[in-house]
């Protein structure tokens, strides 16, 4: 079928699947009346390819109707074209979209794993019929389901692209986002769980970048205000973290971020055919834990390593080395 073909045939769709049943938590306990939102877009005749972000990610990933939050690389005529394939996003379980999560003030939420957002994932593929996918795409916490989903349900996809993320979650990553849950936790008790989401959020990003790009961009003088001095990295870092608390949910930014620490799957029951995309300056998702999970993945595997001033955040910027990869790894 031709691109011209394809083009005429270019849809949109999305909705809210609500699970037929309760569904059991890897943790622990239930989760009852469970929705997962999730959109749909591309050609319709095309292989489905099932992409997830970070925890601030959603299932408006291509740039249309709604703004995209990978639009710089998901697309038509972009790095993975909507022309050849159709893009499915999701809400996660336990985050601020449509899909089932905590609500504002909401401290009792459970834990939720990477393998309960694999199941949900597999009761929402069954619902729109679709089999198999072409290809799982995850970075961050997105590749974190993609392996869970990897290891517990192989027939649903044929192959694995995962970005920033292994087969657990670094100690010293853990250390930065305890933290971070803590400052949100102290500040919500006191009514302030905005103000805690602020003061994460900004600790976050200076774990998502280099000290490299910090360094180019950031090595100005202070600027003395009445309160003090202020410094250009401390402006953006807060201004981030400004935008970040006007539209997330503080309970929801716990739990998810609780997730990507209980993260632990079994490389060697891990057979689907994986391309591995590694940042030597992620201060997150270290080279060394990319290469162990390389060598004892028990399907073919290929590990790419990039380098990129933007750190753990490549994958949001990086568009030229992602459209190669890309184009190899799913042919």
């Amino acid at each position: 079928m031709s691109i011209t073909e394809l083009k005429q045939e270019y849809c949109q769709q999305q909705g809210e699947f609500k699970l037929a049943s309760t569904l059991p938590l890897h943790f622990g306990g239930l989760l009852s009346d469970v929705q997962i939102a999730w959109r749909l877009e591309g050609a319709a005749s095309a292989p489905v390819v099932l992409v997830l972000g970070g925890i601030s990610a959603g299932r408006n990933v291509v740039e249309s109707d709604r703004p995209g939050w990978w639009k710089e690389i998901m697309g038509p005529g972009r790095a993975l074209d909507t022309h050849q394939y159709r893009v499915l996003g999701i809400d996660f379980l336990g985050g601020s979209g449509m899909s089932t999560g905590p609500r504002s003030g909401q401290r009792d939420f459970p834990s939720i794993s990477a393998f309960d957002q694999a199941e949900a994932l597999r009761q929402l593929l069954s619902h729109l019929q679709i089999k198999c996918l072409h290809a799982v795409i995850g970075a961050s916490y997105g590749g974190m389901v993609a392996l869970a989903l990897g290891e517990r349900m192989p027939q649903l996809t044929q192959r694995l692209i995962v970005i920033s993320a292994a087969h657990r979650a670094h100690p010293m990553a853990t250390a930065w986002r305890s933290i971070q849950r803590s400052i949100v936790r102290f500040a919500s008790v006191r009514g302030e769980g905005g103000e805690g989401l602020r003061l994460a959020r900004a600790l976050a990003m200076a774990t998502y970048r280099s000290p490299a790009e910090f360094e180019k961009r950031f090595s100005a003088d202070p600027v003395r205000t009445e309160s003090g001095f202020q410094f250009p990295v401390e402006q953006y870092l807060f201004a981030r973290g400004d935008a970040y608390a006007a539209n997330y949910v503080p309970e929801s930014f716990v739990c998810l971020s609780e997730s990507i620490d209980l993260h632990r799957v079994n490389p060697s029951a891990i057979a689907v055919p994986t391309t591995l995309i590694a940042i030597r300056e992620d201060q997150l998702v270290p080279l060394s834990d990319m290469q162990e999970l390389h060598a004892q993945l028990a399907g073919p595997s290929e590990l790419i390593e990039l380098s990129s001033l933007y750190g753990h955040d490549a994958f949001l910027k990086e568009t030229d080395a992602l459209r190669g990869i890309f184009a190899k790894a799913l042919a």
